[in-house]
């Protein structure tokens, strides 16, 4: 009977230990604690960054209430209620009244438009941004791959040299060069189209909704921030492509395929191909999320409203609430395209997942 009493514990014991064991091993559940901890630090950090910046925005909204003829009082009642924290309490009760209003989808409210919540803006304009973010950065990454393989099939060759130079350059060039670039040159030199038309996200009196016109009218005014997108992403996706490709090419199994005779496009689609690209995947998955906090400028220019042209006018405007709010999503976004990247690679590529069981 002692013996059986002992054995219980000792037999829940192991199980627990063998189930947090399989808790650590486990690839996919790391990733998430691992960006759930980032997020957190990065909520933190952007709290008390707000906090003790210089000029905070609890005085500068009550001077300017000031200089309009309000009393003192109002007017940090009325920087209380829309900076969703009362300046007045000590920074770790901020602090927690921060947090907990974050995870109730509390983000505050507007200033230069009192009464309008945060979390409207990004759920009215974020869905611009992914948008012509993720056609362009879908088109760059295909014509980059698809251009990556053909020139490093064709090393040395005046394709491969072509292509190399012309992909720095463009490259190297920022995204709003570009679109400055296309705005003078192709709107106001060649006249290929109407600068005041283009701007926008669709054009007046179009009513939003599943048909035809209204898609067709968005995809007209959001056809410049994705050219933008996909000519700067292009070069580096076939720069990327041409240097896994050219390794692939030297692995042995390669020269197996080759030894078994085995058809030319087999091998391009099956062993190179294939190969050669998973690396990239993560780094798409983090293009994205960058394209995203890199919106800011392009969108401003081409007067495209997304979440980037209101981070601009946020700023310009002095509206914290609507600052704080845009720069923690577009920071989690990289943070998600991170998680999203670690995931599929692990899917695709078994190695990764058994990496940490053998830790």
């Amino acid at each position: 009977m002692a013996v059986a009493e002992v054995a219980g514990p000792v037999q829940g014991s192991a199980r627990d230990r063998s189930r947090i064991g399989r808790i650590r091993r486990s690839y996919v559940l790391r990733r998430i604690l691992k960006s759930i901890v980032t997020a957190y630090l990065v909520v933190s950090a952007s709290f008390f960054l707000t906090r003790f910046m210089p000029g905070n925005p609890v005085d500068a909204f009550v001077t300017s209430k000031l200089q309009q003829g309000y009393s003192r009082s109002d007017a940090i009642a009325q920087a209380t209620s829309l900076l969703t924290y009362n300046p007045n309490e000590s920074i770790p009760k901020q602090y927690v009244h921060y947090i907990w209003r974050l995870l109730h989808g509390d983000m505050g409210q507007s200033i230069v438009s009192p009464g309008t919540p945060v979390t409207s803006y990004i759920s009215k304009y974020l869905p611009w941004t992914l948008f012509s973010v993720g056609v362009g950065t879908i088109i760059a990454f295909v014509i980059g791959v698809l251009l990556g393989i053909l020139v490093a099939y064709r090393r040395g060759g005046f394709l491969d040299h072509f292509l190399t130079n012309v992909s720095s350059l463009i490259h190297s060039v920022p995204n709003y060069v570009w679109a400055v670039l296309i705005l003078v040159v192709g709107g106001v030199e060649l006249n290929l189209f109407d600068v005041n038309d283009v701007q926008g996200t669709y054009s007046p009196g179009v009513k939003p909704g599943f048909n035809f016109t209204f898609i067709s009218d968005a995809m007209y005014h959001a056809a410049l921030p994705i050219s933008v997108y996909a000519l700067t992403l292009v070069g580096s996706w076939l720069l990327l492509m041409k240097s896994s490709t050219t390794q692939v090419l030297d692995e042995d199994f390669v020269t197996v395929a080759k030894a078994r005779g085995l058809r030319d496009s087999r091998i391009r689609t099956m062993y190179v191909g294939r190969n050669a690209v998973l690396p990239l995947f993560t780094q798409f998955a983090i293009a994205l999320g960058f394209v995203v906090g890199g919106s800011t400028l392009v969108e401003t220019i081409f007067k495209y409203q997304g979440v980037g042209y209101y981070f601009y006018t946020a700023i310009t405007g002095r509206d914290y609430p609507v600052m704080q709010g845009f720069i923690l999503v577009l920071t989690l976004a990289v943070i998600v395209a991170n998680l999203i990247a670690d995931l599929l690679l692990s899917r695709i590529d078994p190695r990764i997942r058994t990496e940490g069981a053998r830790q």
